[in-house]
């Protein structure tokens, strides 16, 4: 029997309670079906068949819906995200589903809305923003936390709850087709933007989620979902951190779980990592989330469950709690193991507790129209759909001796039928985020910047140079969902690099030629493309990759790589191009960092950009002609060579350079970090405030830069740490500390970094994270390659284990010049 206040809500609708009463309230009326009920997700899928997740046609449910809504549902799966519908058409399917959800079970319980918001609302006409690896570029947090924000803000107006982002895998192979979705290759930057993005969405009071939990990306051979074999410091040490960063100084409030097997045991089935570290070590108090299908994996393809009531059964003792997209090993199988006593319903009763516990927060149990409610005896009514005569459903409010129960706030906004996807505010955003992370790689020939009224002839070449989708990551919706939707075009505006050249460079004569695609094996067009090169005063070259999914692109999820060459034939079309003598400007558009070794010499200048989104054509024109100061710096290295492919920085003395032992040599073409201005950056002075830190302790040290040139500019300031001597071998140099200084011609500006000790933690040798006392060299520079700045300082005191939370981030400030 169900309490109810004077107002006729039942305890757990009552917002004056706490969110911990309500949820006991609450998860005491459920039976066992309904509490289970809220563990799983519903897929109604539409459209063109095509997949969006792996193996989404083998396990996508068909029909059944009212059998599937029976007892109720924990989350609704991409209502908005994989078929080309308008806001107003996706919010109308989106109300009619929920009206579903909440008439199919006795308590009216909604359903939380997830969608991906990896590079924006992954939505039919929504803003396309740069990739992460892109955010990453730009080294600037409080950039991308105002980017989530909005994203956030456009989720949150379409009746969306969660979003499925960021990604905070540490690269470890740059063949792996995921290397564009990720932060990069260092787990302190990753982190600190991860962070910045969690905090952006939560704020718009969007669920953000972590994925994918753990190790990932380190999978042998760069193979999307193949097996990880790497020791416990590795994971400790570089996987982990990105993590709990975001969750403790983001505020994160759920996780999803990783494909893949770590060292033979499947993560979706792994309590060490989803309730012993996540939870207990960490205080995690959100919800785990199933990746697409992980669960039935468990027995499809790791092979440690006999079937799918198995999986389910090994997944709810590992700590997921809600399966997604579809319910496929929970539900009746669930249900089915606690009757027989093979689960504890304790067991259901902790996920339960939290799913419900974020329907609180989100609202979604505050009394709505067609909330149940009361009958004036005491006991619970749940209130029928209600046909309009046009067989859409339609909310019945609920009353109480005559009156309706507030409005607490609906569903789905109906703001959301009018919604602008792609806004000026966002558009702005986009374009900002795509100025700050294009790297200039090199200019040799000091070509650039060729000022906007140049009159010379610039012959335009490349397969990235006007197709639109090579600007766009993998789950950008038009290479995401559209390629199976011909007609529908890109679905917003995307001008192509070739038309912004056109607009930043009215004088300049600009032919074109393809030359060569980015995949394929038709030459038919690089000796048109050398001849038009041979003819003009320069060559800007635009090369790189287009993101699909599973094969359907050169970068991707499942687009992994044999090696780092460039796709295709550009290789051929750039010393075709090469071989003219013309001076050249090659322009690499990609997911992944490419081997340019080859190039580096023999280029007039050479530009990065990592999938700079809608628009990235108009920020690579602006960059070309000096409207923009290039100020992004790489995420990850470029290597020199295809094959060496050490894909980090952070190598120890053995994975470095090693004359007299191999005649292989990793050395990157461009260094993780790099990237150069059209101003000269003097890197002036790295001073301490004193010479010790105690082990707990903090020490300040101050960098001083100046801007040498005649034009404003922006550096990112990076700071290092190495400690020579430790318990175990540690990288030669590690990124701690980061900070964006703007500065005019001729300032110097200085930097104060408050470095804790617990910067220089690392696990030692028992497996502990310690902090050692021992000498520390300090460095400063533009990047981690032989920073020119060092001070040497000394860690004081006893070896100190650190246990419980630690300080994660070194807070930068900007002293009067």
């Amino acid at each position: 029997m169900t309490s109810v206040n004077a107002a006729g809500l039942a305890s757990w609708q009552d917002a004056a309670r706490t969110p911990g009463e309500r949820v006991e309230s609450l998860l005491a009326e459920l039976t066992l079906e309904e509490k289970v009920a809220q563990l799983g997700s519903v897929w109604i899928q539409t459209g063109e068949t095509g997949n969006v997740a792996p193996l989404q046609d083998r396990f996508a449910v068909d029909g059944g819906l009212e059998e599937r809504l029976r007892y109720g549902l924990g989350h609704l799966t991409r209502v908005y995200g994989t078929a080309p519908v308008s806001p107003a058409e996706g919010a109308a399917r989106l109300r009619s589903l929920q009206e579903q959800v909440r008439a199919a079970n006795r308590h009216g319980i909604p359903a939380i809305a997830h969608e991906e918001c990896l590079t924006g609302f992954a939505t039919y006409g929504a803003t396309a923003y740069p990739t992460p690896l892109a955010w990453a570029a730009t080294f600037d947090p409080g950039l991308i936390e105002r980017m989530a924000a909005a994203i956030g803000d456009d989720l949150r107006a379409a009746g969306v709850h969660q979003g499925l982002s960021p990604v905070l895998d540490v690269v470890r192979d740059y063949r792996w087709g995921r290397v564009e979705e990720t932060l990069g290759e260092d787990p302190y930057l990753a982190g600190q933007l991860g962070a910045a993005y969690v905090r952006g969405l939560e704020s718009a009071g969007v669920i953000a989620t972590l994925k994918h939990f753990a190790g990932y990306a380190a999978s042998r051979l760069g193979r999307n979902q193949a097996p990880v074999s790497i020791g416990p410091r590795e994971l400790a040490d570089v996987i982990l951190p990105p993590f709990e960063t975001a969750l403790r100084e983001g505020g994160a409030r759920s996780v999803m779980n990783a494909y893949i097997d770590l060292d033979g045991l499947p993560v979706g089935a792994n309590p060490q990592l989803l309730r012993r570290l996540l939870r207990d070590e960490w205080g995690f108090d959100g919800t785990v989330v199933a990746d697409y299908w992980s669960i039935p994996f468990l027995a499809s393809m790791h092979g440690v469950a006999e079937d799918l009531a198995a999986a389910g059964e090994l997944a709810l003792r590992a700590g997921i709690d809600v399966e997604l997209p579809e319910t496929h090993g929970y539900g009746a199988h669930l249900v089915a193991h606690v009757r027989a006593g093979r689960v504890d319903e304790a067991l259901v009763d902790e996920s339960v507790r939290r799913v419900l516990r974020q329907k609180i927060d989100l609202g979604l149990l505050d009394a709505t129209p067609g909330t149940p409610g009361a009958d004036g005896k005491g006991e619970t009514q749940a209130q029928p759909p209600a046909l309009d005569g046009k067989g859409e459903t339609e909310a019945r409010p609920f009353a109480l001796d005559g009156k309706d129960v507030a409005e607490a706030r609906p569903l789905v906004p109906g703001a959301a039928d009018d919604l602008d996807l792609d806004s000026p505010r966002n558009r702005e955003l986009a374009a900002t985020v795509a100025e700050r992370s294009i790297v200039l790689l090199s200019n040799t020939a000091a070509l650039l910047p060729l000022g906007p009224d140049t009159t010379a002839r610039i012959a335009v070449l490349g397969p990235c140079a006007d197709d639109p989708r090579t600007l766009l990551g993998c789950y950008a919706f038009p290479n995401h969902v559209l390629d199976r939707y011909p007609g529908h075009g890109t679905g917003l505006p995307i001008p192509s690099v070739r038309e912004r050249l056109a607009a930043e460079f009215p004088r300049a004569e600009l032919p074109y030629a393809l030359g060569a695609d980015v995949a394929g094996d038709d030459a038919s067009g690089i000796a048109a493309a050398a001849e038009l090169a041979a003819g003009a005063d320069l060559a800007l070259l635009f090369v790189g990759d287009r993101a699909g999914l599973f094969g359907g692109g050169t970068s991707g999820e499942g687009c992994d790589a044999e090696d780092l060459r460039l796709p295709g034939l550009q290789p051929d079309l750039v010393e075709a191009v090469l071989a003219t003598g013309t001076p050249t400007v090659l322009v690499v558009v990609s997911g992944r960092p490419y081997a340019l070794g080859a190039y580096k010499d023999r280029v007039a200048a050479a530009l990065q950009a990592f999938f700079p989104g809608v628009e990235g054509g108009a920020a690579l024109a602006g960059v070309l002609s000096g409207r923009v100061n290039p100020s992004g710096r790489l995420p990850v290295q470029i290597p020199a060579s295809p094959a060496i492919n050490p894909s980090t920085y952070l190598q120890p003395p053995l994975g470095r350079k090693a004359e007299g032992i191999t005649v292989l040599d990793p050395t990157p073409a461009y260094a993780f970090g790099h990237g150069l201005s059209y101003a000269p950056i003097e890197y002036v002075s790295l001073t301490t405030d004193r010479p010790e830190c105690p082990v707990d302790g903090e020490i300040e040290a101050r960098v001083t830069v100046r801007n040498a040139g005649d034009r404003p500019a922006e550096e990112v300031v990076q700071l290092y740490a190495s400690d020579p001597v430790a318990q175990v071998a540690r990288p030669a140099v590690q990124l701690i500390g980061f900070a964006r200084v703007a500065l005019e011609p001729g300032q110097a500006r200085t930097v104060a970094f408050g470095v804790p000790a617990d910067a220089f933690s690392y696990t030692g040798a028992e497996l502990r994270r310690i902090v050692e006392p021992g000498a520390i060299t300090l460095s400063a520079g533009p990047s981690a390659d032989d920073p020119p700045l060092r001070a040497a300082i000394r860690v004081t005191g006893e070896l100190r284990e650190l246990r419980g939370a630690r300080r994660l981030t070194t807070p930068s400030r900007l002293l009067e010049s």
